[in-house]
């Protein structure tokens, strides 16, 4: 069974047309730029020698940025779905890499990045690949500030190209892949697309994909139950930090129940506290990760 998110991007090619983006209710688009005939160069490797090899593409070149809610998601979590999806609509993949094997700052500094505050750029959290499909060209930038993610894409569709067909980037997930994958193999997995501030118990209005796939799940599989355990960082005292864990867990029940129907008989809500962190809390970004809900998978 196939349960597809509504995360997709469409990039409409027709001369008069901007971009497109439309992504879960936490992400907005906060720049774009179109130039109706322009340079690019495109990066085609790591940063060797002082430099970043590039070549120059020219044509209709389209910047866009966008921010969104990333929660605990890595940098690559936010980039593979988009990755994949170009795959599968006949880009080749030409060149790939991580803060590290890009070059760090040298290759951020290397390459053209939309200006601060429209796209941020941690110089040790980011990803960036080049794509092409005939002579269309594109790069796509993924970059992390907890709780934000951000997304930079720089499309070059050369001046004597056809209109293209719109690019649509979808995140597909399957019963078989993906977070589900993820909860059958471990017995646990993390609801990264959901987010509280330190001290917070209550849940966005969503909708949050996590919990649709949760719920689909319970339908799918009547002998399974679920335990949502809540965590937070170490700010605090831990008998006021259990409190708020359970309450943040009490409010992700809450919505499955309400929202999805789930039978309140199976699933129960729990807090860990500040008792199970999964990264170390002596910085902003850590802390921001250990506050989170995990699904427990629970067998009758």
């Amino acid at each position: 069974m196939i349960r597809r998110l509504s995360l997709f991007l469409a990039v409409l090619a027709a001369p008069a047309v901007a971009q497109e983006l439309t992504l879960p209710s936490s992400a907005r688009q906060i720049s774009e730029r179109i130039s109706v005939l322009d340079s690019y160069d495109l990066p085609m490797g790591p940063f060797a020698e002082d430099t970043v090899p590039s070549r120059s593409v020219e044509g209709r070149v389209e910047r866009t940025s966008w921010q969104l809610q990333a929660g605990s998601s890595t940098t690559l979590q936010i980039l593979a779905p988009l990755r994949d999806q170009l795959t599968a609509q006949g880009f080749d993949i030409d060149f790939e890499c991580e803060a590290r094997t890009c070059g760090g700052f040298d290759f951020r500094f290397g390459i053209e990045v939309v200006p601060t505050p429209d796209m941020y750029v941690a110089i040790h959290d980011y990803r960036f690949l080049t794509a092409s499909r005939g002579g269309e060209v594109l790069s796509l930038l993924i970059s992390r500030n907890p709780p934000d993610g951000y997304v930079q894409m720089i499309r070059v569709i050369p001046a004597s190209s056809k209109p293209t067909p719109p690019l649509v980037i979808e995140e597909t997930v399957e019963a078989s892949g993906g977070l589900l994958a993820d909860l059958q193999r471990d017995g646990h997995v993390i609801l990264d697309d959901l987010h509280f501030n330190t001290g917070e118990v209550a849940l966005g209005e969503g909708p949050f994909a996590s919990l649709a796939l949760l719920a689909a799940y319970l339908t799918d599989n009547p002998e399974s139950r679920l335990a949502l355990v809540g965590h937070t960082d170490d700010t605090g005292a831990l008998q006021a930090n259990v409190a708020v864990s359970t309450r943040r867990a009490e409010a992700v029940r809450a919505r499955l129940i309400e929202a999805y129907g789930v039978a309140a008989n199976r699933i129960e809500a729990l807090g860990a506290g500040y008792m199970a962190p999964i990264t170390s809390n002596a910085t902003p970004e850590g802390r921001d990760i250990n506050r989170r809900v995990e699904a427990v998978l629970l067998l009758n």
